[in-house]
Order: structure tokens, then C-alpha cells, then sequence
């Protein structure tokens, strides 16, 4: 049989991911594994019909398609998004209809599980026969368990094509309206307290949701608001996996284009960040993929910390949930307050106005209180995860990361807490005596467990 293999990786059969698929390739010759690199070559696929429709006659002629690409930021990459919009745009998912697929990714499985959801959606939406994912940490391939579980995930997916195995829809289809918000004027100006509020959208139309809403909110302020739009600033491409930034978070673009001195001149330095955009597909534009792709220069290191996000989002948000998990992620990873979302979704132009104004000034109180919320799972388990990875295996090429992470005192590894660990050395003593035991966990347990927490309770 032929499968097509969609490769995502900017750098071309030069990647992480292609050795998987070459790896698969080896084990099963008995298969043609087409390989078509589409995020290297995405510039040429944009420009060119020719290159385009080359790649849809290769996913009508293959028996199934294989979306393989490395994990950019919680997603696949800009490049591989923008393919995906393209596909839509130019009335092209009839060649992607009922062909068997499956998803492989190489990560260090930093919300791979977003990028998994994402794809199967788009799967599903296209109308595609979706058999499952294989979510490869980067050095599987080095381990026998790691190439016997890809070999058994070759052949499901191998056989699932070669027997019509049926499949099953895991995402809903998202329904859009046809809403037009008429926004009215504001009637109370909001004081910025001399707080830097940027906007950053990429509203490429001034007659929109999302450009109206931008514009509502930006006049809720008594004073100027800075709105930037991303289709203005000079980014020559997206991010190219090379990890140069990895030694001293300068990126390979340097000053060919103009995003470095953007992230470092516009948004390091506001108070309050808002990003404005309109769903496509089931995320935003891949112009602001683009974005968090690039700002990756500055490594696994936070560079909002302490700053106020929020969002302002045109389409139906309340049905993708996978997205707005990826954006309270993002707030969260670096360590910012998220402040909240409003969206176009009620349909009501009153209500928005009452939501944007609201938002205004609950951006504003939290920024003069410089409050941020307590962090949940999603900061805390990728916090861990960057700490043990750059502690280790990624200490080289990540050497900004771990001096910054030492500077930082990102590195609190649960053994340098040595009163605790002696603690729980005396306490697992005691348990072994059968006495003691039963005293501990049927009488004491509960009421030593808040003893600390009531005499904070308690002072004055």
C-alpha cells in the first residue's frame, strides 16, 4: 500500500521525527512511505499551485496519510499550520476524505496531548478515518521498547488500512454564526493608572468581530492604547528548529527581520498584554502561531512573569476547549495572571460592550495589585517537566536555559529539602510499629495535618 507521510518538520528529513518514519520505513518495506516535507517547503507551497496540487495528487493517490511532525508550543508547527489553512482555503479536504490517518510526533511530551487533540479534530473534520497517535519522546528510537512500541504502532495502522477497519469521530463538528457585533460607544473611560497596555492582533480586516472588538476595547481607556498587528511586523518565517537560541536565546534570524527587537521593545515591557485573534480551523491564525513559535528564542525560561494577559477571541471558543487550555497554558507557563477571555459567542453587541469593559478594568485592578493567580497543573507539571529536562539531557543545547534556571532557583528539587526529608525518615520509623501505626492514621493524621495551617488561622 502507499501512505503519504506529511512531514512537519521545518528542517526537512534533517529531524528528530524523519528518523522515526525512516525507522518504520526499514521495517515495513513492503509498503511505499511517500515523503512529502511540507513545513520545509511551505514559502514555495504558498507561492506556487503547481507545488500545491502536486501534494494533493499525492493524498489521492495513497491508501492513508501519516501526519508526522515535531511538537512547536503546545502545537505542530507554524509552517505545518499554515498548510492546514491552506488545504480549507483552496477547497482541497475532498482528497483528504475518507483516507485512513495517523499521527507521529517526537517532543519531550510537553502538552503533546494538545497538539494530539488538534490533529484529531482536523482529522475528524476533514472526514478522515482517524486510528490513533504515537507520541515519540525524541530519544525513543535509542531504546528497544521505544522502537518495539512504534513497530506495533506501524502495524495497527498498516492493518487498520489494509482491513477497512471501521473508525469512530472523537470531536464534534464546531457550528459558526453569522453575528455582526455593532459595538456603541464607551460611556466611561477607564483610567490606566500609567500601566503599558498593549494589544497585539492580527485583524487583517477593519470591517470584522475581531477588529471591532479590538477597537472597543482599546477606546474603554482614557488614554492611548497601544494596538500592534502582527501582519505589520517584519517576521521573516517561523521558527526553524535549529536551536542556535539555545546558547544565548539569540535567534538564527538576527536581524533579518524585525521579531527579536518586536517581543523585546513591545511586549517585554507591557503591563498588560492582550491578544486579540480569530479561530481558524480549531486555533488561531497560523500568523499568530508564528508568533509563540518565534518568541521560543527566549528558551523554556518565563519572560512575562508577573504581567496580565488576557484575550480577546472572534468565534466559538466554548467549543474548542483544547485551545483554551493551550491559551491559559500559555499565561501560566510564564508565570503571567491570566485575566480572563472575551469572545463574540453570545451574539449580544450590548453584552460584549459590558464584557470589554469589564475585562478593562479587571486588567487593570489586577496589574495595580500586581496579583497572579495561584498556578494549577498546567504550569506546574510543565515546570517540572522543563526543570528535570534542562537539569539534565537538554543542559546542552540549552545552556542559557540552565544558567538562568540556576539564577532563578528553578532547580528545587524535592531532596535539597532536607527537614522535611528528615521528617519523613522518623515518621516511616514510627509506622513500623504496629502501636504507633494504628495511633498515626486513625487518630492523628487528620488533625496534624491542618496543626500549621491553624496557627496562621489564628494570628492576628
Amino acid at each position: 500500500m502507499k501512505i503519504a507521510v506529511l512531514n512537519g518538520s521545518p528542517k526537512g528529513d534533517i529531524s528528530v521525527t524523519m528518523q522515526y518514519v525512516h525507522y518504520i520505513q526499514k521495517k515495513f518495506s513492503e509498503h511505499e512511505m511517500k515523503i512529502v516535507n511540507i513545513s520545509h517547503r511551505i514559502a514555495a507551497i504558498e507561492k506556487n499551485e503547481n507545488a500545491f496540487q502536486d501534494i494533493i495528487g499525492e493524498i489521492n493517490s495513497a491508501d492513508g496519510v501519516l501526519w508526522a511532525f515535531p511538537l512547536y508550543y503546545f502545537l505542530v508547527p507554524s509552517q505545518y499550520k499554515r498548510f492546514i489553512e491552506l488545504v480549507s482555503e483552496k477547497n482541497a479536504k475532498n482528497a483528504f476524505k475518507d483516507k485512513y490517518t495517523a499521527v507521529l510526533s517526537t517532543s519531550i511530551h510537553f502538552y503533546d496531548h494538545t497538539a494530539h487533540n488538534y490533529m484529531n479534530a482536523i482529522c475528524d473534520d476533514w472526514g478522515m478515518k482517524y486510528i490513533g497517535f504515537f507520541s515519540a519522546d525524541m530519544a525513543d528510537l535509542m531504546e528497544e521498547s521505544g522502537r518495539t512500541k512504534l513497530i506495533r504502532f506501524a502495524e495497527h495502522f498498516f492493518e487498520a488500512v489494509k482491513n477497512n477497519s471501521p473508525t469512530s469521530k472523537n470531536f464534534h463538528p464546531v457550528t459558526s454564526t453569522d453575528f455582526n457585533y455593532a459595538p456603541a460607544n464607551a460611556a466611561n473611560r477607564i483610567d490606566s493608572r500609567n500601566k503599558n497596555i498593549v494589544i497585539v492582533t492580527d485583524a487583517d480586516n477593519g470591517q470584522t468581530n475581531l477588529s471591532r472588538m479590538v477597537e472597543r476595547f482599546s477606546e474603554t481607556f482614557s488614554t492611548q492604547v497601544e494596538v500592534i498587528n502582527l501582519n505589520d511586523v517584519d517576521i521573516k518565517g517561523g521558527c526553524l528548529g535549529c536551536i542556535q537560541c539555545g546558547y544565548d536565546n539569540q535567534c538564527v534570524y538576527g536581524d533579518k527581520d524585525g521579531f527579536m527587537a518586536f517581543y523585546d521593545n513591545k511586549i517585554k515591557p507591557a503591563d498588560v498584554l492582550v491578544m486579540a485573534g480569530t479561530i481558524k480551523d480549531r486555533y488561531l491564525s497560523a500568523r499568530w502561531k508564528t508568533f509563540f513559535d518565534r518568541s521560543f528564542f527566549q528558551g523554556h525560561v518565563p519572560s512575562l512573569t508577573g504581567k496580565q494577559i488576557g484575550y480577546i477571541v472572534a468565534g466559538p471558543l466554548a467549543q474548542i476547549p483544547n485551545l483554551r487550555q493551550i491559551l491559559e497554558a500559555y499565561a501560566q507557563i510564564q508565570q503571567a495572571n491570566l485575566a480572563g477571555f472575551v469572545t463574540d459567542e453570545s451574539g449580544d453587541s450590548a453584552k460584549i460592550d459590558r464584557l470589554l469593559q469589564d475585562f478593562g478594568e479587571r486588567l487593570i485592578r489586577f496589574a495595580g495589585s500586581r496579583y497572579v493567580s495561584p498556578p494549577t497543573f498546567l504550569a506546574v507539571g510543565g515546570r517540572i517537566l522543563f526543570r528535570d529536562s534542562v537539569w539534565g539531557r537538554l543542559r546542552f543545547p540549552f545552556l542559557a536555559d540552565h544558567i538562568a534556571y540556576k539564577r532563578l532557583g528553578l532547580y528545587d528539587f524535592p531532596q535539597k529539602k532536607y527537614k522535611s526529608r528528615i521528617i519523613s525518615s522518623i515518621m516511616l520509623l514510627l509506622t513500623k510499629i504496629p502501636s504507633m501505626r494504628k495511633e498515626i492514621y486513625t487518630k492523628r493524621m487528620k488533625s496534624e495535618m491542618i496543626k500549621p495551617l491553624q496557627k496562621i488561622v489564628e494570628e492576628k
